[in-house]
């Protein structure tokens, strides 16, 4: 799976959270929960001072593998923190990112990628990585994945 490596600048997000693992049985249920939560019930539009239109599904406060507990955050990109109505802000932290470029289903193209992902040797950092959802089409999407490297490898 091809990636370039890009150097980032710290994002500000508002989004709702929740703590699971890959090995967790309802772990498909927590983040799509997560995904429902910011959409049907209006958190995404009630956020002000959007950077952009696109969502965001990151992953954070994880130990290093993947039977690690981990943060799962749906948020979307703000000029400055913004906590109501359930949401919480967090921040991406700056630095060297493996990007990914995934196109097709966005469920399933992204559940695909992961797993490559996971079976690649990367330096990560284990800190923080997310997903950078384009645009909203859910069967052609084009989904941009980073994840966290060591800034010395």
């Amino acid at each position: 799976m091809e990636y370039e490596i890009v150097t980032l600048e710290e994002k500000i997000v508002a989004g709702v959270s929740a703590r699971t693992n890959n090995m967790n049985p309802d772990m498909g249920a927590v983040i799509g929960g997560l995904w429902k939560r910011f959409f049907e019930e209006g958190i995404y539009a009630a956020i002000p001072h959007k950077e952009n239109g696109k969502a965001l599904g990151i992953y954070t406060d994880y130990a290093g593998n993947e039977k690690s507990d981990y943060t799962a955050v749906v948020a979307c990109e703000v000029q400055k923190e913004w906590a109501e109505n359930g949401c919480s802000s967090y921040r991406v932290p700056a630095g060297r990112y493996a990007k990914f470029v995934v196109h097709g289903d966005m469920v399933q193209a992204v559940a695909a990628a992961w797993q490559e992902i996971w079976q690649m040797d990367l330096p990560r950092t284990f800190q923080c990585d997310f997903e950078e959802y384009q645009d909203d089409r859910m069967e052609d999407a084009e989904i941009h994945i980073y994840v966290g490297l060591k800034e010395d490898a």
